[in-house]
């Protein structure tokens, strides 16, 4: 049989010849980023232009001056002025594994070499059919999901699953997640979360309900009390139970399995479709999925990923097969990311990231320690409740006000190092640390941290 013109374009010995020698040049530029640097000054003006030409555009500043330059190399990332920072938090969580990755840019150029650059739910290619085989095959290795429909992005997976949800529990609308939640920014993913800035001047559609999240402070029988309050008051008006298996923007926070699976088995015996919003914690805790982790796959319905993945993706059982015409959608993602998106996932799954002593466990435990010594150390009691998920870790700076993590954060960029906040009251600094991260680049981190929690206090 003759090969499609498609198969002897992704077979050609010429075109992947072309492909390695551009994924060398490229390494080779890169390879020149050794570590954090300071800004040129012959850059800066340019790089000062970019930054404030952005903000224009947007009509609000960037959060950061960061405009980045193309460059980069594991875990450091070049900017327009010339200036090396260590990033630890990769675009919020789409590096997985840091800057210039020589599988992933090798994927991603081989995705660019073919006839399209978005693939769609009408019209896809090959490329979304291999990638739609990677996460099938992951995410029935220890759950009952068995069904996965491509997006954009974890806003419109998450979405989708709420429109399942709804369809599955005849047009219910209630919808019960933890205080402190977040879902995303469309206006119904905004109503789910619970941040009043994220949502000023917006309506409220009164169709949440509130549960108390893992907590010293709150009994974990507490948690379930609120629940069946919520379905004694509220009953077949529930549409979904959606819950984060760690607190993302909420700050980090972490509940044992024990918390979850009286929630969940109260969820089965009401009939109430469990629904995990895993965008983040995906590939982060030590294995592909949190519901992995916590040991708790068995329960869930549906569940939603993005971030790492390179495009979004919800994924649903037998019984919640959507019926025709309830998903749908131009884009289902770029052929580069697809490609790109199914090298992460053969890294992770092939090359020791994943289990107990893993490589991602190893960051994990490494970043933390160096957290706690700082705080038992030079640092004394200025960064207090370090801890997280594997990948996802977070820590209270200083007073853990809104005023001194900002400090700290802009400080923190300034010295060469880049993180994000999350939570509130006590307000945090998260790090999603990149599966590439060494112990020499935990060591700059260490650094720089003491170098700027010493400068403001």
């Amino acid at each position: 049989m003759t090969p499609t013109l498609g198969q002897q374009l992704r077979n050609s010995k010429e075109i992947n010849s072309q492909l390695d020698n551009l994924v060398e040049q490229v390494l080779a530029v890169s390879s020149k980023i050794s570590g954090v640097r300071p800004a040129d000054p012959g850059h800066e003006p340019q790089s000062s232009d970019d930054v404030k030409a952005i903000g224009g555009l947007r009509g609000r500043p960037l959060f950061y001056n960061y405009v980045g330059s193309g460059a980069g190399r594991g875990p450091y990332v070049e900017l327009e002025d010339g200036s090396v920072k260590l990033d630890l938090i990769n675009g919020i969580g789409i590096h997985l594994f840091g800057h210039a990755h020589p599988r992933v840019i090798r994927a991603t150029l081989k995705g660019a070499t073919f006839d399209i650059l978005q693939q769609g739910n009408l019209q896809p290619n090959v490329e979304y059919r291999q990638f739609s085989e990677k996460l099938a095959s992951l995410v029935r290795r220890n759950s009952r999901l068995q069904y996965v429909w491509l997006a954009t992005c974890g806003t419109i997976a998450n979405e989708n699953a709420l429109k399942i949800s709804r369809q599955k529990k005849r047009g219910a609308r209630m919808i019960v997640t933890f205080k402190n939640a977040f879902a995303g920014r469309s206006t119904m993913m905004a109503e789910i979360t619970d941040n009043p800035t994220f949502k000023v001047g917006m309506p409220d559609y009164n169709e949440v309900l509130r549960l108390p999240f893992y907590s010293s402070q709150v009994p974990m029988d507490k948690t379930l009390a609120v629940f069946k309050e919520h379905v004694e008051k509220y009953q077949d008006k529930i549409c979904c139970f959606v819950f984060e298996p760690m607190l993302g923007e909420g700050g980090y926070r972490a509940a044992p399995r024990e918390f979850f699976v009286p929630l969940l088995e109260f969820c089965k015996e009401q009939a109430i479709p469990v629904w995990a919003d895993e965008i983040q914690t995906f590939t982060r805790t030590g294995n592909f999925f949190a519901y992995e982790t916590l040991g708790i796959g068995q329960y869930i319905d549906v569940c939603t990923i993005a971030k790492t993945a390179q495009v979004g993706a919800t994924f649903y059982t037998e019984d919640f097969k959507p019926d025709a015409g309830l998903l749908g959608g131009t884009f289902s993602g770029s052929t580069p990311a697809l490609c790109a998106g199914h090298e992460i996932l053969t890294m992770m799954d092939e090359d020791g990231y994943l289990g107990p002593h893993g490589k991602v466990m190893q960051i994990h435990h490494g970043f933390v320690k160096m957290l706690n010594q700082l705080n038992e150390t030079t640092c004394k009691d200025q960064l207090v409740e370090a801890g997280g998920l594997g990948l996802m870790v977070a820590v209270t700076p200083l007073d853990g006000s809104k005023e001194k993590q900002l400090a700290l954060l802009k400080t923190l960029f300034k010295n060469g190092l880049i993180c994000f906040g999350c939570g509130s009251e006590p307000y945090r600094i998260r790090f999603l640390l990149p599966a590439v991260l060494t112990t020499a680049d935990i060591d700059v981190a260490k650094d720089i941290i003491e170098k700027s929690i010493r400068e403001l206090s």
